[in-house]
């Protein structure tokens, strides 16, 4: 894994469940769900590397680099196989790491996956100017350096959960207070702080352009549930529909009135989809070959 990997571990026992997060995300994303999942499955959440409480420590925080820790994770922490749920960027790592190594993966869960869809919507000017000036070297990092300093933890945090969810008050103040709590501390890595997301986002950004997508995306074997908010701004619901026009034998579950993180915003939506998929009550046999 090329250094330390924070993770939380939130106990229970059976089929083991690994939780990979999005873009700016961490582990603490999954609280609201996890202990749930752990009624019936050993449940644990990731930090990948440069997110949450897992540090750069000289390494990428590109897709692949992430992919290969969630891979090592898996083989050297976990030791068997596992149902694989991952988030946005997290889904679109989920569902590498399904292809690459089949026989690490039960079955697949992907929350909002950040995958190509049949439609993108033009951006705003404003925010065509602030997608120009990320990919300008050294730019990018003085900009989001310098709105972190002007935000503040609270306020940060509250502007992400208004992007990522379709009504941010829904989020339990509780698991709010523990992400607030985690910005704080990670303001004393400095610029570190940002190096990560801006690569991941440069990383994803690439990736998913890239028509070889689909590729991996037929190589998947294990059984697979596409969970999205029909109301995410961040990936339109319509990628979803194109993922399962490719592949018409995974099962499809939109969470209505939910946004980019419904396992946060509306976690019993979530569990009552999870709950229905019969490959989550009944753990299928990893798929051979």
């Amino acid at each position: 894994m090329g250094g330390p990997v924070h993770y939380l571990d939130f106990g229970g026992s059976g089929t083991p469940a690994l939780m990979v997060h999005g873009l700016g995300g961490n582990a603490l994303n999954w609280m609201a769900v996890a202990p749930t999942i752990a009624e019936t499955h050993h449940a644990l959440a990731i930090d990948l590397a440069g997110f949450g409480q897992t540090p750069l420590f000289g390494r990428a925080a590109t897709v692949s680099a992430n992919a290969d820790l969630v891979h090592d994770f898996v083989v050297n922490v976990i030791g068997q196989p596992v149902l694989l749920v991952g988030n946005s960027m997290g889904g679109h790592i989920a569902i590498l790491e399904a292809a690459a190594h089949p026989e690490s993966v039960i079955s697949l869960v992907l929350v909002d996956a950040a995958t190509p869809g049949v439609h993108v919507r033009r951006p705003e000017p404003r925010m065509l100017g602030a997608m120009a000036a990320l990919t300008i070297p050294g730019l990018a990092q003085t900009l989001i350096d310098r709105q972190l300093r002007a935000l503040g933890p609270e306020a940060l945090v509250e502007r992400a959960l208004e992007v990522v969810s379709a009504n941010p008050s829904r989020v339990d103040p509780a698991i709010v207070e523990a992400h607030v709590q985690l910005t704080r501390e990670r303001q004393h890595l400095g610029r570190q702080n940002t190096r990560a997301f801006i690569q991941a986002m440069r990383s994803i950004g690439i990736r998913m352009a890239d028509p070889r997508f689909w590729a991996r995306v037929a190589e998947v074997k294990a059984p697979t549930l596409v969970i999205h908010g029909s109301l995410d701004r961040v990936i339109p619901v319509a990628a979803a529909h194109e993922l399962v026009r490719h592949r018409p034998d995974w099962e499809l579950r939109i969470l209505e009135g939910a946004g980019h993180v419904p396992m946060l915003e509306t976690p019993d939506l979530f569990m009552a989809a999870l709950d229905a998929w019969s490959p989550y009550r009944i753990p299928t046999a990893v798929a051979a070959s």
